[in-house]
């Protein structure tokens, strides 16, 4: 019975208004049903794993399935999310990122770990200047060219000269200086094979260059992305101080909005189509296209314009095209040409059409 009540209670605390009890502490997960009794925080089933590999600092149980004694609940009632946000979370950065549920593990553990193992944001903690965030050294393994191996390489970063560098060789001059201006960065896990993967993006010439690099630690990888994200925050806050800070975050760095394999087929569409792995970048408004997923540079890109430019996505083929492909079709209309491609499935050629259309329909 005692349980039960208890369980009944826990509940209503958890689902309690202005409490910000209804959603994970951590990554934002709506309904979390486990909860951490000595920080006095609700928490997802995904970052309770997280929590547990950190029992100095953090011990968890589940709502439903574990006992719960009374002082326990009177602690959780007396802490909960809000008050622990605004003690861990008292002074995050602008720049820094902070992970949703749909963002990768190593984001998600380090982001708990900071919090509450380290406590970097708590109010006693100085500010750092992003200028200062933004300059970063130290070794990354590089993927190598022939995509079969990753290779060591020292990288250099600075927000101030608004670069960033790599360099094969100490006795060399940098293999490429990298301008902030078009610098991102995304974690790839799958890409890349590794839990620590990170995909690396700039222009040269015109051109979307990728890198791929990881490091063994996790601290490591995540504190390279956010000093490439103080070094963007920088650059432009400096180039753009009247825009609201709310529109300059989401233009630090930026995620693809869908990656995937389609085939393509050429103007005439005549020719025979290719499997191509495809890249979507609502930012730049680019669909770019690669013989392999991790090449350096994509084989072509399209531009995506706005409806009323005359773009359009729609399934099917193009007026008056016929092949023999029993497969879903989707044509991209530009003012230049109507682009072809065939997907495995009539999900994912839904996903790739509410994409596009997303795109196009934006301002």
């Amino acid at each position: 019975m005692e349980h039960d009540r208890n369980k009944t209670r826990l509940l209503e605390l958890q689902r309690a208004a202005g409490t910000g009890n209804d959603r994970c502490a951590d990554c934002g997960e709506p309904d979390p049903v486990w909860a951490s009794y000595k920080l006095g925080i609700f928490v997802c089933l995904y970052c309770s794993g997280i929590h547990r590999n950190l029992p100095g600092v953090t011990r968890v149980k589940s709502l439903r399935l574990d006992f719960w004694e009374n002082d326990l609940i009177e602690f959780m009632k007396s802490h909960g999310n809000l008050r622990a946000k605004a003690k861990y979370e008292a002074k995050v950065p602008p720049y820094y990122y902070i992970p949703h549920s749909n963002d990768c593990l190593v984001l998600r553990e380090q982001w708990i770990r900071a919090k509450y193992e380290r406590e970097e944001f708590v109010a006693a903690r100085v500010c750092q200047d992003p200028c200062t965030a933004g300059s970063r050294e130290g070794f990354l393994w590089k993927l190598g060219p022939g995509r079969r191996q990753f290779h060591k390489r020292h990288f250099l970063l600075s927000a101030r000269e608004g670069v960033m560098k790599y360099y094969e060789k100490e006795s060399r001059g940098p293999k490429a200086v990298i301008s902030v201006q078009s610098l991102n960065a995304m974690f790839q896990e799958v890409k890349t094979g590794h839990a620590h993967g990170l995909q690396i993006t700039y222009n040269t010439d015109g051109q979307t260059r990728n890198l791929f690099v990881y490091h063994e630690s996790g601290k490591e990888i995540v504190d390279w992305f956010n000093a490439i994200r103080a070094a963007r925050y920088h650059y432009l806050r400096t180039a753009f101080p009247n825009v609201p800070e709310h529109e300059l975050i989401p233009r630090i760095t930026r995620n693809f909005v869908k990656e995937g394999y389609m085939e393509k087929t050429g103007p005439k569409h005549k020719e025979a189509f290719k499997e191509r792995w495809f890249s979507l970048d609502s930012q730049e408004r680019n669909l770019m296209y690669f013989k392999d997923p991790l090449d350096e540079f994509a084989r072509g890109q399209i531009f995506i314009g706005r409806r009323d430019e005359g773009y359009e996505v729609r399934p099917g083929f193009p007026m008056g095209v016929r092949v023999k492909k029993r497969k879903p079709v989707i044509t991209l209309v530009t003012p230049g040409r109507e682009f072809v491609f065939i997907c495995d499935n009539d999900k994912k050629q839904k996903e790739w059409i509410d994409a596009l259309d997303g795109i196009i329909s934006q301002c």
